[in-house]
């Protein structure tokens, strides 16, 4: 059977190697399997690795090591950050702005706020998907306690400016959420620069395994957040529950990769992307790029193919794993809200796929996909 050439690491990573061989010292009897809460050998082994993973995060960020609360994915942190910080700190405002172009995570979780007594305004994107920061500020209220954006865009790849956000919202006082699930790897952060409060992270996305996540709580000046899990107290009382040590490791273990790599990734995969819109070009397929030319990640294409339906385009290539969308989406067969909100019809979203290329991606796996692509296209277009 032909090899399929997977093109959708933005949906999610093969684990790395080198992050499997750490985690699997974690889970076998020969191992440091213990609960990390216990307090004998095999519990003192386990926390002792978990807090080497916490410095690996942390130093990904430049944040310190008690900043980071690790959960069970971006999804359980995002949760954590807009219900336990609207909840704390509604005595200030009930007030809060996001995109309407962000994860689904957070729209979901902002829908749920605002059943619970919040508003929440939904801000439109320019076309390119970009956050102005004069919009930004006028949607500011006096009762507005949080803001929340998605760094890198996981449908389109852009790019938001979060400098000129957090210097917004620090100079009202107002607390700044950052889904940071696509950006690790991807663009560097150092929280000493930013004025961020809390940001969302996993380990999926950047060759760690699925099922565990962190968010950054930052603690000078200190933000706290209401737990949404109680028990046995783990994470400082912020998120219960025994820890998945195995998973905690191979979350450090990748961020510890993807600061080492992150500057070299960039180039090359820039370099594939290039390569593989060249192909393209060459061979005289026409298609719009979605999102902005200036600022966005090389990682994340989103292509639209007009009069081509993406569901349609992507039967005819079986051997090529490539979305519509986020995953995230995977049951529904709706347009994405992402390209809606950036002012395509519905049916010009549905034209629209995602290509996103990573670690593994290799240039031999370019040209077979382009060739592929190309193929299919001249033929659903004749």
């Amino acid at each position: 059977m032909k090899k399929t050439v997977y093109l959708d690491y933005a949906a999610t990573t093969p684990v790395d190697a080198r992050v499997a061989a750490t985690m699997c010292e974690y889970l076998t009897p020969t191992g440091y399997f213990g609960n990390a809460s216990s307090t004998h050998a095999f519990g003192t082994a386990a926390r002792a690795a978990v807090e080497t993973a916490r410095a690996q995060v942390a130093a990904t960020l430049h944040a310190e090591p008690t900043e980071i609360i690790f959960t069970g994915s971006a999804t359980e942190s995002i949760n954590l950050a807009l219900k336990g910080a609207a909840q704390l700190y509604r005595q200030r405002g009930q007030h809060i702005i996001t995109l309407k172009t962000e994860h689904a995570a957070t729209l979901d979780t902002c829908e749920w706020l605002e059943k619970n007594g919040f508003s929440v305004t939904y801000l439109t994107p320019a076309s390119d998907g970009i956050l102005t920061i004069q919009q930004l500020e006028n949607a500011l209220q006096p009762d507005t306690i949080l803001v929340s954006i998605l760094h890198v865009n996981n449908e389109t790849g852009v790019l938001q400016d979060i400098a000129a956000i957090a210097t917004l919202t620090a100079a009202r006082g107002i607390l700044l959420h950052i889904d940071a699930a696509q950006t690790i790897g991807k663009i560097a952060l150092d929280i000493r620069q930013l004025p961020v409060d809390l940001m969302s992270l996993n380990a999926h996305k950047i060759y760690g395994p699925k099922g565990i996540g962190a968010l950054y709580l930052r603690r000078k000046p200190r933000v706290r957040v209401a737990a949404q899990l109680h028990g046995g107290g783990q994470e400082q009382g912020m998120r219960s529950g025994t820890l998945a040590t195995h998973q905690i490791v191979g979350m450090g273990a990748a961020f510890a990769l993807a600061l080492n790599e992150r500057e070299t990734e960039y180039r090359r995969i820039q370099q594939l992307r290039d390569n593989f819109l060249m192909q393209l070009t060459k061979h005289n397929i026409t298609f719009n790029l979605n999102g902005s030319c200036r600022q966005h990640v090389p990682h994340i294409l989103n292509l639209a193919f007009a009069d081509i339906n993406a569901h349609t385009l992507m039967a005819a290539i079986p051997n090529l794993a490539i979305s519509a969308g986020s995953a995230c989406h995977a049951k529904g067969t709706e347009p994405s809200h992402v390209l809606r909100a950036m002012g395509l019809s519905a049916t010009a979203a549905a034209c629209c796929v995602r290509i996103s290329f990573g670690r593994f991606t290799t240039s031999d796996e370019i040209i077979t996909a382009a060739n592929e692509l190309i193929t299919a296209i001249h033929i659903l277009r004749h």
